[in-house]
């Protein structure tokens, strides 16, 4: 009876060798399946021999290389290998399209080392596609999925390692990559969301803040001196000199004509301000104390702070949620949960659940005694903790706040747009008051002569 040698892949994606004495090939695949191995390569061990023979007989000819030619005298080959940091970083975007495009191949059977080397030769981002060969390369050394995604801290988070670490040890690695892709999504697409609501504001004030500097620093100044020659020393309006005075507090503070600089514009006080201002907050909110700080005054924004609190309780559902139903033991999944939350006030609470949970008590009391999270999301999650379908219940919470993000934020623009227009209309014709106020004064003195 013939043999067969063979490569297939377990259920892992861990590659395995063999010899089968079988009758034909077909058999041969046929036998790895029932095994439960995903067959890759099987060849007859005959067949194999004879071209290995031919090869070694082709072997003894000297041969060149077709890619490179000979080396001319003095030339040198060197090959310097790219840094870590000139790779550049995968987009949340980009490894959530290569998340559910790895979850539908291993989905439809495909053994997942092969489905890496697929998406390996058609990824266009250069960080990803290196990351990819990494993976595959430690999945051939024998290392486990999720030992190889831990080699890359910076480009997968723990949400995202243990949650493959425990569809592996399930068994259900496929599910695991489906749910994990459709968090990513769902996650990207409310991002999206508040970022494309929140650009149309962000742009207007922009544009409106670099026409009140202009007019301040330079159309101001130029009536001011029309004025002084045409009304020959008489004092100028109350409200005019109100907005000169802005407007040369703004000149002298924004860009200053120093002689120390020769007589080049240098940024003023009121620059250094601003950066001192920004780098304080920077600073400030590396620190633990800080951040926190930072966080609960964001929670508490007239407008933004619904809006930030809702995005914070949707993101605590979902990913234990996902978590949860994924396998992962509760206490591991909140410890996940506390560090991938964003928000300082929110994993402060995330902490008092996990003591709690650790002492055997249950989720709600700790949740309540924050006061961060709602009611009505503290009632759910108590029923969904005594029926024992708290999975379930979580992501009912996340598909519930997500729909109560997008009204927030359609709301939010609808109720920034006429404030905008409103705020503008008040500053353009306050300045523009303050400058036809001495052109009256004008016309009624050619009236009085």
């Amino acid at each position: 009876m013939p043999k067969f040698n063979y490569v297939a892949m377990d259920a892992r994606g861990k590659e395995t060798k063999g010899t089968l004495d079988v009758a034909s090939q077909n058999e041969a695949i046929s036998r790895l399946k029932d095994m439960g191995f995903f067959p890759t390569k099987v060849t007859e061990a005959a067949a194999e021999e004879k071209k290995g023979a031919a090869k070694g007989k082709k072997g003894a000819k000297p041969s060149r290389s077709k890619k490179k030619g000979p080396k001319k005298p003095g030339q040198i080959e060197i090959n310097i290998p790219i840094p870590k940091f000139l790779k550049g970083k995968v987009k949340p975007k980009v490894l959530t399209t290569f998340t559910r495009q790895l979850a539908t191949l291993v989905d439809a059977g495909l053994p997942l080392l092969r489905g890496l080397r697929v998406l390996e030769k058609q990824e266009k981002n250069a960080a990803l596609k290196g990351i990819i060969n990494d993976l595959a390369i430690s999945i051939e050394g024998g290392s486990t999925f999720s030992e190889g995604l831990a080699q890359h801290p910076k480009t997968f988070n723990k949400l995202y390692i243990n949650m493959v670490k425990a569809g592996e040890m399930g068994g259900v690695l496929e599910v695991v990559l489906n749910r994990l892709s459709e968090f990513m999504e769902k996650a990207e697409k409310i991002k999206g969301k508040v970022i494309a609501a929140m650009f149309y504001p962000a742009a207007v004030m922009t544009v409106a803040a670099g026409i009140l500097v202009l007019l301040m620093v330079v159309v101001v100044p130029k009536f001011q001196q029309i004025f002084t020659d045409m009304l020959e020393g008489k004092p100028l309006p109350a409200f005019t000199n109100f907005v000169i005075g802005i407007s040369d507090t703004m000149r002298e503070n924004t860009i200053v004509f120093p002689e120390w600089a020769g007589g080049w514009p240098v940024p003023g006080p009121a620059v250094w301000v601003i950066v001192g201002i920004v780098i304080f907050l920077k600073i400030f909110g590396r620190l633990k104390f800080g951040r926190y700080i930072i966080d609960k005054a964001k929670l508490k924004l007239p407008v933004l702070g619904p809006v930030i609190s809702k995005v914070a309780i949707s993101r605590f559902t979902r990913t234990l949620g996902t978590l949860v139903s994924s396998g992962v033991p509760i206490l591991q999944a909140l410890t996940i949960v506390r560090e991938t939350s964003g928000n300082m006030v929110v994993a402060k609470a995330v902490t008092s659940v996990h003591e709690s949970v650790k002492e055997g008590e249950t989720i709600t009391q700790p949740l309540e005694k924050s006061k961060v999270f709602p009611p009505m999301v503290i009632s759910m999650i108590d029923v969904g903790e005594q029926t024992g379908a708290l999975p379930e219940m979580l992501m009912r919470i996340a598909d519930n706040y997500d729909e109560e993000v997008d009204n927030a934020v359609a709301a939010m623009t609808s109720l920034l747009e006429p404030i905008m227009i409103v705020f503008l209309a008040v500053i353009v014709g306050s300045i523009v008051i303050a400058l036809f106020l001495p052109l009256i004064m004008l016309i009624d003195q050619l009236g009085g002569q």
